[in-house]
């Protein structure tokens, strides 16, 4: 569970649902991180009200800040906060997926030849 969660508003009142919600979502990418990366990652969340009336939209973003400075950002709008969190949260999935892959060392491969080539 990723520790330091900051949740912020910006024209919303962020109530304390919607910070459990954030927390429970979010809090819990750090299965996907590689092990070195776990320790120390803190997540910022901003909520910002865009248009008021019967257009209402919020536009959510989220930053996680992963060991070696790496910042991964996603950024959605949406009507409803819950889902814009849920959408924020996919976005943030593929982005770890591909930090992990940069992180982790590729194994040498042996070409198919060079196991079958009898030596002298």
């Amino acid at each position: 569970m990723i520790e330091k969660i900051e949740v912020n508003g910006k024209g919303y009142k962020v109530e304390e649902p919607f910070r459990k919600y954030v927390v429970k979502r979010l809090g819990k990418l750090d299965r996907y991180l590689p092990r070195r990366a776990k320790k120390g990652v803190s997540a910022k969340v901003m909520v910002t009200e865009i248009g008021k009336g019967k257009t209402e939209k919020y536009e959510i973003s989220a930053a996680l800040d992963v060991k070696g400075g790496k910042v991964l950002a996603a950024k959605d709008e949406c009507s409803n906060v819950f889902a814009g969190v849920d959408l924020v949260e996919a976005k943030l999935t593929g982005q770890i997926r591909r930090y992990k892959l940069e992180m982790q060392p590729h194994r040498q491969r042996k070409s198919l030849k060079n196991l079958f080539i009898k030596r002298k």
